[in-house]
C-alpha cells in the first residue's frame, strides 16, 4: 500500500459525492490515516460519518477565512498528529448571482469572496499546515477547464481557478525548498454539491460526454486514483503541475462534427441528443 504510514489532512468534504470524498477513499484505501474538517454545524453533520466511515477521529471545525481558525487547525493537528504527510485543499465559493448573467455583471463584493475563499485559502492553509508538515509532503488543491478557458455560467469561478493554478506554481516554488509539492487536478465535470450552483449543468455533462476523446464522464473514483497519485511518493518528481482527468476532454479544440445523410455537418451533440 503506498500511503501507508502517512497522515493528511482532507479539507471541504461536502458528501460522499464530492470528489474529495474519492480522493479520501483512495488515499484511505492505500493506508493513509486520514483527518476531516467541517464549516459550520450543518456541514458537521455530514463530515462526521465520513469520518467514522474512514476510521478518523480527529475532525475539526475550519473557516479557511478565519485566520483563528487556521491557528488552531495547526495546534490540533501538532496534538494529534505531530507531523502530517499531506494536505488535500477542496474549497471554493462564489455567490450564485455571480455565476449567472454576464461576467463584466460581477460586483466587487462577490469578486472579493470568490478569490478569498477559492484562492487565497489555498494559500493560508498551506502556510498554517506547514510547521506541521514532514518535509516531501504534498499539496493538493482542485481546478477545472473554466480557470484557463471559457466555459458557460462559471464566470467569477473561472477567473478563481485562473488564480489558483497560477498560485500552484508561486506555491512549489516555496514549498520546493523542503521537497513538499504543491499540485492541481482539474477534474472533468462531475455532479457535486458545488456543480449544483451552476447553470445548464446536466447540458455540460452530455457535452463533455459527447465530445471527450473516451466518450464518457469522469468519476469520483477515478479522480480520486489520480490524487492518491500526486499525494503519494509515487509523484516525488512532479510539482506545480494541474493534471487534468477528463477523458481528454481538454486537448478538444473544438466539438466533434458529422455529417447527416445530405451532407450537412452537424455537431456530435446536435445528432444524438
Amino acid at each position: 500500500m503506498v500511503m501507508k504510514g502517512k497522515k493528511g489532512l482532507i479539507v471541504g468534504i461536502a458528501n460522499n459525492k464530492s470528489i474529495a470524498y474519492g480522493i479520501a477513499k483512495a488515499c484511505k484505501a492505500q493506508g493513509a490515516e486520514l483527518a476531516f474538517t467541517y464549516l459550520n454545524e450543518q456541514l458537521e453533520k455530514r463530515v462526521r460519518p465520513i469520518a467514522e466511515e474512514f476510521g478518523a477521529t480527529s475532525v475539526y471545525e475550519l473557516d479557511v477565512n478565519n485566520p483563528a481558525h487556521l491557528d488552531a487547525l495547526r495546534a490540533s493537528l501538532e496534538k494529534d498528529f505531530g507531523k502530517i504527510d499531506f494536505v488535500v485543499h477542496s474549497v471554493a465559493f462564489a455567490p450564485r448571482e455571480a455565476l449567472d448573467g454576464a461576467f463584466i455583471d460581477t460586483t466587487k463584493e462577490a469578486f472579493d469572496i470568490a478569490m478569498g475563499t477559492s484562492v487565497y485559502s489555498l494559500i493560508s492553509l498551506t502556510r498554517a499546515c506547514m510547521p506541521v508538515m514532514n518535509d516531501g509532503g504534498s499539496v493538493l488543491t482542485l481546478s477545472y477547464l473554466g480557470g484557463p478557458k471559457y466555459v458557460p455560467h462559471y464566470n467569477v469561478m473561472g477567473v478563481a481557478k485562473a488564480a489558483l493554478e497560477s498560485s500552484v506554481r508561486y506555491l512549489a516554488v516555496d514549498c520546493g525548498k523542503r521537497q513538499i509539492r504543491v499540485n492541481a487536478i482539474s477534474a472533468g465535470p462531475i455532479r457535486t454539491l458545488a456543480a449544483a450552483g451552476i447553470g445548464d449543468f446536466r447540458m455540460i455533462l452530455n457535452w463533455n460526454e459527447v465530445n471527450a476523446p473516451l466518450k464518457r464522464n469522469v468519476t469520483t473514483d477515478e479522480v480520486g486514483n489520480s490524487g492518491m497519485y500526486l499525494l503519494s511518493d509515487l509523484s516525488s518528481a512532479v510539482t506545480g503541475e494541474v493534471h487534468y482527468v477528463d477523458n481528454g476532454y481538454n486537448i478538444m479544440g473544438m466539438g466533434m462534427a458529422e455529417s447527416d445523410e445530405e451532407g450537412k455537418t452537424h455537431l456530435a451533440w446536435d445528432l444524438q441528443k
